[in-house]
């Protein structure tokens, strides 16, 4: 998909204060309304100007798009960066401990209806992103704030302490949006799980009134591991045996996260086959498990013995691996 120039598309500069950009967005919704206007393709300039002003007058949609456009070039296919969100702090609304408190006094309001965005808008801010609910700066006092925190296997494990410098958006008093930081020090769980939140008491949104501050929570994202591949607490290995380990059977030491463990491969073990070690995932109540996909190796027939051993192999082996191919 392209590229979407939402401050081209509002006839704005980038520097341009919230005031401008509100400005500009009557004018045109005004010169495009489908109901009143004669403009060719009104409709679709009309969702275009829309489009970009949902973005450009939230602070925090705002300055994340800024991050990402900075760098982006006319012309070229757009595609989200895989870290898209991360170490970015926004006003998301409520965590779960004050929407637990709010259930119990009265129901959640009906979700209102999604718009009708582009693929290049709902790949940045729909459903699966960090700002799909951002609620605005300074819109409620003491609000719960969140970002994402990227951690390695191998720490969500064991558990780890991070300090973490969070980019924050800010508006400055002449509308313009600027970010800035905000550090804080979190101690991550052993047996933190994907998408889990961890929850900093107090280190949310400022309270204007003099209550209480919201709470920061920090949303848990394991990063690809070149060896494991997760799924919820439990891991899969692909291990890697010779053909004579996989027909005879042998004694292995075998890699998972806690370190390595003796593990015996069963004689007849065919590649593709699964083996399990039972709570060797990620710990938890109960711990998940490891598996061990065996992938069978086959020696390299480059010299005139290894060769002659696949020859005589071919000749004394009673064994055809088409068999049940036809069935």
């Amino acid at each position: 998909m392209e590229y979407r120039d939402y401050y081209k598309v509002l006839g704005v500069e980038r520097t341009a204060t919230a005031d401008q950009v509100k400005t500009a967005y009557r004018r045109l919704a005004r010169k495009y309304h489908p109901d009143v206007s004669k403009e060719k393709d009104a409709e679709e300039h009309f969702k275009q100007v829309q489009e970009a002003y949902e973005v450009l007058k939230d602070p925090e949609k705002r300055a994340a798009y800024d991050q990402l456009g900075a760098n982006w070039k006319q012309g070229e296919q757009f595609r989200p960066p895989p870290d898209w969100g991360s170490g970015f702090e926004f006003a998301g609304g409520e965590g779960p401990q004050r929407r637990a408190r709010r259930g119990r006094a009265r129901a959640a309001p009906e979700p209102e209806a999604a718009e009708d965005y582009s693929d290049f808008f709902s790949s940045l801010f729909g459903g699966g992103s960090p700002f799909a609910g951002s609620a605005g700066m300074g819109e409620r006092s003491g609000n719960d704030h969140h970002a994402r925190v990227d951690i390695e296997l191998e720490e969500a494990y064991r558990g780890t302490t991070r300090t973490l410098e969070l980019r924050r958006p800010e508006v400055k008093p002449d509308g313009t949006v600027t970010l800035g930081t905000h550090t804080v020090r979190v101690t991550i769980p052993a047996g933190v799980t994907e998408g889990q939140l961890i929850r900093l008491a107090g280190q949310g949104g400022p309270s204007l009134g003099g209550g209480a501050a919201g709470d920061l929570y920090l949303e848990a994202h394991i990063l690809p591991n070149k060896l494991y591949q997760l799924d919820g607490r439990d891991v899969t290995l692909t291990f890697p045996v010779a053909p004579w380990e996989a027909a005879l059977g042998a004694s292995v030491n075998m890699p998972t996260l806690g370190g390595e463990v003796a593990m015996t491969i069963p004689a007849n073990s065919q590649s593709g086959q699964k083996l399990r070690l039972r709570g060797r995932g990620l710990p938890g109540s109960p711990p998940g498990d490891q598996y061990v996909q065996l992938k069978v190796v086959l020696p390299s027939a480059a010299t005139p013995a290894a060769k002659e051993l696949y020859a005589e192999m071919r000749s004394k082996l009673d064994f055809d691996p088409r068999a049940d191919f036809a069935r």
